[in-house]
């Protein structure tokens, strides 16, 4: 969604001015994105998710539930765009990209550095997208020497006594407030993205609960773990073993109300456990109606 910037847009989106009174007071109710925090948990059965990783692979593509679930969010926010919201300085505003920051490590070692790598996306993007983008990030990631742009500007504040960097913080916050901050900032920033999403199955765990951030722009995190058996009753009442995956998604819930956010949900969990659909761009793409 790109259409020409007004007053009072931001360089990463647009004022919502048609939202319902009641969405423009609650950011001054809970001023922080902690305060809004709230948590979904659902479980995910994964007989076609893994049908479709099969013959991809067959085909000779890399990819594993990390891209399904990728693509499966991005193809919710083209029909469900309004959880693509965020809000800052107290106001909220319609993102104008859909973007994906994610935690890698560069060896898996107690002792490998671990660094984040973000990876945008149109949304009529297909899971052929996503396997490029995603592969081609972590590829060029990988590797303890390995540095990229976020872990250059990091060191470069950790290098600063302690006054100066929460003075650096302090003017950081100020700016993105005011919807100030350089491009190129927000660019190199994993903390405005869509979503952050954290894979623990690589390191043998569940999934956690894990906080978004007051700073940026992040509404929504995601976290998956290690993958489950366990016994169901299938439509023909026969006691079957299904293999399962929790996901655990905190998200800012002053961006829009429980049942849109319910609804979309519910097509993440059918996208992902229904994943065919990706091979082929959606049918249409719905627009935010509030900007």
């Amino acid at each position: 969604m790109k259409k020409r910037r007004r007053f009072g847009d931001r360089k990463d989106g647009y004022k919502l001015r048609k939202a319902d009174p009641f969405f423009r007071i609650i950011p001054h109710l809970m001023p922080h994105r902690n305060d809004a925090q709230v948590f979904f948990e659902d479980r995910i059965y994964l007989d076609e998710t893994h049908r479709l990783i099969r013959q991809l692979r067959k085909d000779g593509y890399k990819l594993g539930f990390l891209h399904v679930l990728i693509a499966s969010m991005v193809r919710t926010i083209s029909q469900k765009p309004k959880i693509n919201r965020f809000v800052v300085g107290r106001k909220t505003y319609a993102r104008n990209e859909i973007s994906f920051s994610l935690a890698v490590k560069k060896n898996m070692s107690e002792d490998s550095e671990e660094t984040i790598i973000k990876v945008k996306f149109e949304p009529e993007a297909t899971i052929y997208d996503v396997i490029e983008k995603v592969n081609k990030a972590i590829e060029s990631n990988k590797g303890d020497d390995t540095k990229n742009n976020t872990d250059v500007a990091a060191k470069i504040f950790t290098m600063l006594p302690g006054f100066l960097l929460r003075f650096a913080m302090f003017n950081v916050r100020a700016l993105d407030n005011r919807g100030w901050l350089p491009r190129f900032m927000t660019e190199l920033s994993p903390f405005h993205a869509s979503m952050f999403i954290t894979d623990l199955g690589s390191i043998g765990i569940r999934p956690v609960y894990h906080h978004i951030y007051n700073l940026g722009t992040n509404t929504v995190f995601i976290s998956f773990g290690t993958r489950n058996r366990e016994k169901v009753i299938d439509k023909d009442n026969n006691i079957v073993t299904k293999k399962s995956m929790d996901l655990r998604i905190v998200a800012d819930e002053r961006v829009v109300d429980g049942y849109y956010f319910a609804n979309a949900i519910k097509i993440a969990k059918n996208t992902i456990g229904n994943p065919f659909c990706l091979l082929t761009p959606p049918e249409n793409v719905v627009v935010d109606n509030e900007i």
